[in-house]
């Protein structure tokens, strides 16, 4: 009988994922992941883990399936909380969630269950495993999204490499949300009708300017407000020689200063804010509410503009660098010069839109048909073939 180690985290989805596994004869262990328990950092008010640890040993206690808490927090402050604080001094926007897969659940989590003599791991993630036979006998296991339009989790996933999918179950992917929460309610599982855990991975919800500025001091800055007529939104496409000319110039960052627009307001630190951000400028008297277009942290500097449709928000090309560049499918990596036809998403539930790769020495072009909103440093480009997740990248 093979055996499945179950990151049962207290919500509904790994409950029923459980159930599921031992429906079909495996052999199930359900394993709680503490990762926070850092008192000179704190990240949340509430403290949900304790009640989370709870509802996953009642689940397991009704599944009767054997149940234990591993401590994580060390590795976890280690590999995502101070990650976070330094893509965050350094003007980015880290995707904690993606990390936490790639970090937490599939290496360190996936480590222990393989200690405790697992065969695999299982989450209750809303995607699906394809495995492809090659003629040489070897198998390619495939990331496909999750049945569930509404709820697909692949690009949460999208750092996963051949080696962690090969240890890999998602047992709920075949399914809708709401047949979830129906088998659980059939099966009396007291997760049935909890509510989707919010916030950062594990952790809870939390209010990041407060977070952030336990180790990133308030820094007094100006905001900007540039005007969506600015010179540099007129610049007339130069002529160019070939393809990667094009698409650099396009991918390039648009670089303001303060004579692009005028001064409407003060700000706590630049390292706070993110492209696309509405909330927390505490700018009013402006027609339409202000974005934040770009982010200075050298000179600690917000520049921003009127309404969602300014064009500083907007730009149909982004950049990877070769060593933050990801291939779920090495078998389909680009050489350079090489293109692919793709679908792709820039943060987690966006509709996925038509781009093309475009592979240079340096890394990797993704080239929108449609400019994007908002493409943000230090997220996730995830790009898919169909239904599957071949690839990612953090943006630079």
């Amino acid at each position: 009988m093979k055996k499945v180690v179950v990151g049962l985290s207290g919500g509904v989805d790994s409950s029923v994922a459980a159930y599921l596994l031992k429906e079909q004869g495996y052999e199930v262990i359900g394993l709680f992941m503490k990762n926070w328990h850092d008192d000179s950092v704190t990240i949340s008010e509430e403290c949900p883990w304790l009640e989370d640890s709870n509802d996953a040993l009642i689940v397991a206690e009704k599944l009767g399936i054997p149940f234990q808490t591993v401590d994580l927090s060390a590795q976890y402050k280690e590999r995502i909380v101070d990650y976070m604080f330094n893509e965050y001094e350094r003007g980015r926007t880290p995707n904690p969630d993606v990390l936490c897969n790639r970090e937490i659940k599939f290496d360190v989590f996936l480590k222990i269950a393989l200690q405790l003599g697992a065969d695999y791991v299982a989450t209750g993630h809303y995607c699906r495993k394809g495995i492809i036979k090659n003629a040489d006998g070897t198998e390619t296991y495939q990331l496909l999204a999750g049945k569930d339009p509404n709820k697909d989790q692949s690009y949460f996933l999208c750092q996963l490499s051949q080696e962690q999918l090969a240890k890999t179950l998602f047992p709920i992917g075949e399914l809708l949300k709401p047949e979830v929460r129906q088998i659980a309610a059939e099966h009396n599982l007291i997760t049935a009708d909890k509510k989707d855990s919010q916030g950062l991975c594990f952790v809870g919800k939390v209010h990041l300017p407060d977070f952030l500025q336990q180790k990133l001091k308030p820094k007094k800055g100006v905001i900007v407000e540039v005007p969506s007529t600015a010179s540099q939104f007129a610049v007339a496409t130069p002529e160019f020689h070939n393809e990667k000319e094009k698409l650099a110039f396009q991918a390039a960052k648009p670089e303001y200063s303060l004579e692009d627009g005028k001064v409407v307001g003060e700000h706590q630190g630049a390292h706070y804010f993110t492209i696309g951000q509405r909330k927390g400028l505490n700018v009013g008297g402006t027609k339409e509410p202000l974005f934040v277009i770009e982010t200075d942290v050298d000179k600690n500097i917000i520049y921003t503009g009127q309404g969602k449709t300014h064009p500083g928000l907007f730009r149909h090309t982004l950049f990877v660098k070769e060593d933050e560049l990801h291939w779920v499918r090495p078998d389909l990596v680009l050489q350079p010069d090489e293109t692919m036809e793709v679908m792709a998403r820039i943060r987690y539930r966006q509709p996925l839109q038509q781009a093309t790769l475009y592979k240079v020495e340096n890394g990797l072009y993704v080239d929108f048909k449609e400019a994007q909103s908002a493409i943000t440093e230090g997220q996730f480009v995830a790009w898919y073939v169909g239904e599957e997740l071949v690839g990612s990248g953090v943006i630079s």
